[in-house]
C-alpha cells in the first residue's frame, strides 16, 4: 500500500507517518514534506523517484504527471485501467494526504506584494485531491490533521470503509472550492471589483445549533475564517450558545461599533437596541442605558465597549440577561457573572473583516451590499431650520444619529444627555415610530421635553413632526430628501424645532 504525503500544515505528520509506517505503508512525498518525515527517522521516497523527473520552477512542478495521476484515478475494478498501469509502470497510490499552501493566511497579510500572493497559487496540490476524490472507491483523500487519527485507526483494523472515503472525498472537494473562492474573491478585490458577475461564499461550519429560531428548525453556525468575527469572541462562562444569542450579539455590537473609542453600553433584545448610551464608565453607561426601557431588558444581549469590571458585572447580574459581550473583564467580574449559570460571558472584540459585504438571503439568492458607515461628522450636515440647536442639542443630535442606525426601520430614537430615552422600532409608519418611542419613554418615567429626536430616514409628511413637537422635542436629526422636506422643515420652524439634515439615509431591514 501507497500513501502520498504532501503538506503545508506539517501539524500531526509526523504521528501520521509513522502510524502509516507501522501499519506497513510505504510512503511517497515531496519537498519539504519529505525532509519533515526524514528528519523524524522515517523511510520515504522522493516523488521524483515515481515520476522519473525532478521537480522544478521553484517547486511549481513536481506531481503533474501520469505516474502520480494515473496512480490515484485508475479503477481498480476496470481491467482496461489495470493493463494501462501495468503498461506504463505505474504502481496504485492508496493514500493521498494534502493540504494547500497558505493562500489566504498570505493575502492576509498587510504589504504582501501581489506576486508573493500569487505564489501561494497551489496547483499539483489541488490536482491531486480532485483525482483521489473523484475515486474515492478505492483511495482514501484527507486534507484536515483533525482526520489522521480515524484515518489511521480505519486503516489499521483494515475495515474498507467506503462511507468514510466517501466522507473525505466530500471534504476534499469542499476544501478545494473554498480554496478556490478565496482566490478568485482576492482577483476580484486587486481589480477594486466588490461585486463581481460571479461570487462564490466559503463558509467554514464552526457549531452545530441545538436549534434555530424556533425549535423546529435545525441550524448551525458557519463563519468564513477561522476565528473571524463572532467566532473570535471567547466564552468565559455559561451556558452554549442559541441561534438567537448570535443573532442579538451581531445586533448588540452593530448598536456599539459607531462609539468604539468611548464608553458605551448597548442592551439589545430581538435584534434592536431596548436602551443605549454613552458615559465616563461603563456601570454608569449600564445604569443609562437600562433606564431607556427596563422591562425589555428582560432576557437581553448586552454589549460593552470598554472592559467590565467587578462593580459594573454585579450591576449587571440582578437582570435576567442571555448574553454579555465586552473586550475584556476582570477575573472577579467573570466569577461574579458565572453564579448566573444561564448568563454566557463573551470576550473580545468580534470586528468585521475589512470591506467585507452584507449580505441577506432571499429566495434563490443572496443580496449583497456594501456596510453602512454611520457618518458623525457633523461639519458636513446642513441646519435646514431657522432655529440652531444649542451645543448640548447638537452632541445629542450626534450621538442620536449614531445610535438609530442600529434600529429596525422605521426607526425613530429619543435621546437626553447621550443615552437613548424612547426608541421606536420596525413600524410600518415613521409617526407610528415616533408615536412609540414617545410612549415607550413616558412608560420607562422620562420626560420627554428637551430631547431631541433621530430619524433614520426623511419624514414624508409633517404629522411626525407635530407629534414631537407635542412631546416637547426640541432639536431633530434626520436625512432629508423627501418631496415634502419644505413642508416637514416649516412644521419644524412653525413649533421653534432645530432640525438638521444629514444627507445619508440609515436604513435597516
Amino acid at each position: 500500500m501507497r500513501a502520498l504525503l504532501s503538506v503545508s500544515d506539517k501539524t500531526g505528520l509526523v504521528d501520521l507517518a509513522r502510524g502509516l509506517t507501522e501499519s506497513g505503508w510505504e510512503l511517497v512525498s515531496t519537498g519539504g514534506t519529505a525532509k519533515a518525515i526524514r528528519d523524524a527517522g522515517l523511510t520515504v521516497k522522493d516523488i521524483s523517484e515515481i515520476t522519473g523527473v525532478p521537480e522544478m520552477m521553484d517547486g511549481r512542478v513536481k506531481t503533474l504527471h501520469p505516474a502520480v495521476h494515473g496512480a490515484l484515478l485508475a479503477r481498480r475494478d476496470d481491467p482496461e485501467h489495470v493493463r494501462a498501469m501495468e503498461q506504463h509502470g505505474i504502481a496504485p497510490i492508496d493514500l493521498v494526504v494534502v493540504n494547500l499552501y497558505p493562500f489566504r493566511e498570505t493575502a492576509a497579510k498587510q504589504g504582501v506584494a501581489p506576486d508573493a500572493v500569487v505564489e501561494q497559487i497551489d496547483i499539483g496540490g489541488p490536482s491531486m485531491l480532485r483525482s483521489a476524490a473523484k475515486n474515492f472507491a478505492s483511495v482514501t483523500v484527507v486534507v484536515d490533521p483533525a482526520d489522521y487519527a480515524r484515518v489511521l485507526e480505519a486503516l489499521r483494523k483494515k475495515t474498507g470503509d467506503i462511507e468514510l472515503r466517501r466522507t473525505l472525498a466530500e471534504k476534499a472537494f469542499a476544501h478545494t472550492a473554498a480554496y478556490d473562492a478565496a482566490i478568485s474573491g482576492w482577483f476580484a478585490a486587486q481589480r477594486g471589483d466588490r461585486m463581481p458577475d460571479l461570487m462564490s461564499i466559503a463558509l467554514r461550519k464552526t457549531q452545530s445549533l441545538r436549534y434555530g429560531e424556533n425549535p423546529s428548525q435545525a441550524a448551525a453556525f458557519y463563519v468564513d475564517g477561522d476565528g473571524s468575527g463572532l467566532a473570535g469572541l471567547k466564552q468565559r462562562g455559561g451556558k452554549e450558545l442559541s441561534f438567537n444569542n448570535l443573532l442579538d450579539l451581531e445586533g448588540a455590537l452593530l448598536a456599539a461599533d459607531p462609539f468604539r473609542g468611548e464608553v458605551c453600553c448597548a442592551i439589545i433584545k430581538h435584534t434592536t437596541p431596548c436602551g443605549l448610551a454613552t458615559a465616563g464608565n461603563a456601570l454608569d453607561a449600564y445604569r443609562k442605558a437600562l433606564a431607556c426601557d427596563p422591562v425589555s431588558a428582560f432576557g437581553s444581549v448586552i454589549a460593552f465597549t470598554v472592559p467590565v469590571n467587578d462593580e459594573t458585572a454585579e450591576a449587571v447580574s440582578s437582570l435576567f440577561v442571555e448574553c454579555i459581550v465586552a473586550p475584556t473583564f476582570s477575573d472577579n467580574a467573570v466569577e461574579i457573572l458565572g453564579r448566573k449559570k444561564n448568563l454566557r460571558v463573551l470576550e473580545g472584540e468580534a470586528r468585521w473583516p475589512e470591506r467585507a459585504l452584507d449580505f441577506k438571503r432571499v429566495r434563490g439568492g443572496f443580496l449583497a451590499q456594501e456596510r453602512v458607515v454611520v457618518l458623525a461628522d457633523d461639519s458636513a450636515w446642513k441646519v435646514a431650520t431657522a432655529r440652531q440647536p444649542t451645543d448640548a442639542e447638537r452632541r445629542d443630535l450626534i450621538f442620536a444619529w449614531r445610535a438609530v442606525a442600529s434600529v429596525k426601520s422605521n426607526a425613530i430614537v429619543l435621546a437626553r444627555e447621550s443615552a437613548t430615552i424612547g426608541i421606536g422600532a420596525g413600524q410600518m409608519s415613521r409617526v407610528d415610530a415616533a408615536f412609540l418611542a414617545v410612549h415607550k419613554a413616558k412608560q420607562a418615567g422620562h420626560d420627554t421635553v428637551g430631547a431631541v429626536l433621530g430619524s433614520d430616514a426623511f419624514f414624508p409628511f409633517r404629522d411626525g413632526i407635530d407629534q414631537a413637537a407635542a412631546a416637547g422635542v426640541k432639536a431633530i436629526i434626520q436625512p432629508g430628501g423627501s418631496v415634502r422636506d419644505d413642508e416637514v422643515i416649516a412644521a419644524a420652524n412653525q413649533h421653534g424645532i432645530a432640525m438638521v439634515l444629514t444627507g445619508q439615509r440609515l436604513f435597516r431591514h
